[in-house]
């Protein structure tokens, strides 16, 4: 459980990392950045419900911190999926912008579907379908904030691991943060509907596999984003 400031937590991980040059503070710093503008617009009330949006922030830092804690202390405990992104951080092969999407993929749609579900399942049958668009419109909004949130990356977190990134900036404008942007909104488009329909499903078994076809896309997509597929196309992850 995340029993301290997020964003406090997650500075000391990528204290600690940056230390020893572990290449997965390039994901975590992604994240703070991604969080401190998350809680300014939570602060700023740019959603429907801010107290909910920031219940559902910690919530889903927690996946995120349980799954590092059980790598880091007992590697067989942690999800397959978080043992794949870990592991690949520690290959050399693995390029800098791979293990920030392999963390961005694993995040959204592995900890981002259990995350709504724990959320809104307990009020699910209570909310009317006004209500229910409006806990969608909060996280769609999201996006907007993951948008802003993506040259911000880029110019403080990659750039300075991969020089050849100021380059490909200048060369394609704002076009590289588009696709990474509309990306990630289509992940999240994905995940609610995946939310919502393992809340929809009653019989345990065929929740399970639900539970096992979401871990079984996550990990297609890391061998993706690893070019381990046979596939050079890095948007075949769409």
């Amino acid at each position: 459980m995340v029993d301290q400031p997020i964003t406090q937590l997650m500075k000391d991980w990528i204290a600690d990392w940056e230390q020893v040059s572990d290449p997965r503070a390039t994901f975590l710093n992604c994240y703070l950045l991604m969080t401190e503008n998350m809680l300014q617009a939570i602060n700023s009330e740019q959603f429907n419900d801010p107290r909910w949006v920031k219940s559902f922030l910690h919530r889903f830092a927690e996946y995120y911190f349980e799954a590092l804690d059980a790598y880091e202390n007992n590697r067989a405990a942690a999800p397959r999926v978080w043992i794949r992104v870990h592991d690949a951080a520690h290959e050399q092969s693995t390029q800098v912008v791979q293990n920030l999407l392999l963390g961005i993929n694993t995040h959204i749609n592995y900890d981002l579907v259990f995350t709504l579900v724990d959320m809104l399942e307990s009020e699910w049958d209570q909310l009317s379908f006004f209500e229910r668009d409006q806990r969608q419109a909060d996280h769609n909004q999201v996006n907007q904030i993951i948008a802003s949130t993506v040259d911000t990356v880029q110019d403080q977190v990659l750039e300075s691991l991969v020089p050849e990134m100021d380059l490909l900036d200048k060369l394609m404008g704002p076009l590289d943060e588009w696709m990474i942007s509309g990306l990630i909104s289509h992940w999240r488009d994905e995940v609610w509907q995946q939310a919502v329909d393992i809340i929809d499903t009653k019989d345990p078994k065929a929740r399970e596999m639900r539970t096992i076809e979401i871990e079984q896309r996550t990990l297609q997509r890391a061998s993706t984003i690893l070019l381990k597929d046979g596939s050079l196309d890095l948007f075949g992850i769409w």
